[in-house]
């Protein structure tokens, strides 16, 4: 009779044993699941402040959007911790049979999560821009602190994706998968400054 799979949720797991989870090298947790709880925790924060807004009575039509939108990021980023788990399985197959070309293969769908992450941040970074605009006082702190973790999160992501394809045999995957990073980062700076330059103290 086989044995039982079993599937361990890193979704549900408490902060103590997730950490412990991401610092094991033994773990299927890795970095883009680190990357996707950061990018939850900067939504988190970005829904803080924009419900602290509408407490203060603000009901511009931006904020609306900016509520449900943000809580519907924070429920997609925490969803990908696990879907970065699976993107994973099969580089972790190839890994194990030791086929070079599989591995090459299995590398591009590995980071397919972080490039979401990447991509979820800068609509992150959008939103916490357009709250910073109309946000309470009592909410300034909290877009800064989410905009700063959003920029960690899509960093982290940008680290694992670069680190990974950076040992592709196919040098056109290469290339653009770094200049696609370095496009988006220059795109994603000037917005984060934005923020900065409006509630950084």
């Amino acid at each position: 009779m086989a044995g039982s799979i079993k599937i361990e949720i890193f979704k549900k797991k408490e902060a103590e044993e997730f950490t412990a989870c991401l610092a094991d090298p033994e773990s299927r947790l890795d970095a883009g699941g680190g990357a996707a709880m950061c990018a939850a925790l900067s939504a988190s924060l970005l829904c803080r402040a924009a419900r602290l807004t509408a407490a203060a009575g603000n009901t511009d039509e931006a904020l609306d959007y900016i509520v449900r939108n943000g809580e519907t990021l924070r429920k997609y980023m925490v969803h990908l911790i696990d879907e970065d788990v699976r993107c994973r399985g099969p580089l972790r197959k190839a890994k194990q049979e030791g086929d070079p070309v599989r591995i090459d293969a299995a590398s591009e769908s590995a980071v397919s999560v972080c490039e979401e992450i990447v991509n979820m941040s800068m609509k992150a970074l959008e939103m916490q821009r357009d709250l910073a605009e109309i946000c309470c006082e009592d909410a300034q702190a909290y877009v800064l602190e989410s905009a700063e973790l959003a920029m960690a999160a899509m960093r982290t992501a940008m680290h694992y994706i670069l680190n990974l394809s950076s040992k592709s045999m196919d040098e056109t995957y290469r290339f653009v998968t770094k200049r696609e990073n370095q496009i988006t980062l220059e795109q994603a700076i000037p917005v984060y400054e934005a923020i900065r330059s409006k509630l950084a103290k």
